[in-house]
C-alpha cells in the first residue's frame, strides 16, 4: 500500500534551530532516502517552496479568481512529503518516525486511496 508522509514545518521553530540542527535535519533526511530507496519502499520525494511562492485558484458560477499566497493562515505549513509503498500504516508511521523534522515539527501519515 502506498502512503503519503507529509511534512508539516513551523517556521518559528525552524528559524530557531542552529546550524548544527539544521545540518542534522539535512543528513538525516539523506540517511533516510538511502534507507527507503535500499529497502525499495521509496515511490518518490519533494520538497515544496515557502507558501508565499504559492496561488490558489478558485472558479465560482463560471469565473477564476486567484490569489496568491498560502490556502490558509496558519502556524504550520507543509514543506514537503515522501511518497512510500510498505506492508502496512504500522511500517508507515516507522517510516516517519525516521524522519528528521519529527523533532521538531509534524510528520503526517495518510492512505493513499487513488493513484494512476
Amino acid at each position: 500500500m502506498k502512503y503519503l508522509l507529509l511534512i508539516h514545518m513551523n517556521p518559528d521553530v525552524w528559524t530557531t534551530l542552529t546550524q548544527a540542527d539544521v545540518d542534522e535535519v539535512m543528513a538525516g533526511h539523506e540517511r533516510f532516502i538511502t534507507t527507503i530507496t535500499e529497502s525499495g519502499e521509496m515511490v518518490s520525494t519533494h520538497a515544496l517552496a515557502d507558501p508565499k511562492e504559492s496561488a490558489v485558484v478558485r472558479v465560482r458560477a463560471g469565473a477564476q479568481t486567484v490569489t496568491d499566497g498560502p490556502y490558509v493562515e496558519a502556524k504550520e505549513f507543509l514543506a514537503g512529503f515522501y511518497l512510500v509503498e510498505c506492508e502496512s500504516k504500522e511500517r508507515a508511521v516507522q517510516l516517519a518516525a525516521m524522519i528528521p523534522d519529527t523533532k521538531w515539527n509534524a510528520v503526517e501519515v495518510r492512505p493513499i486511496v487513488f493513484s494512476q
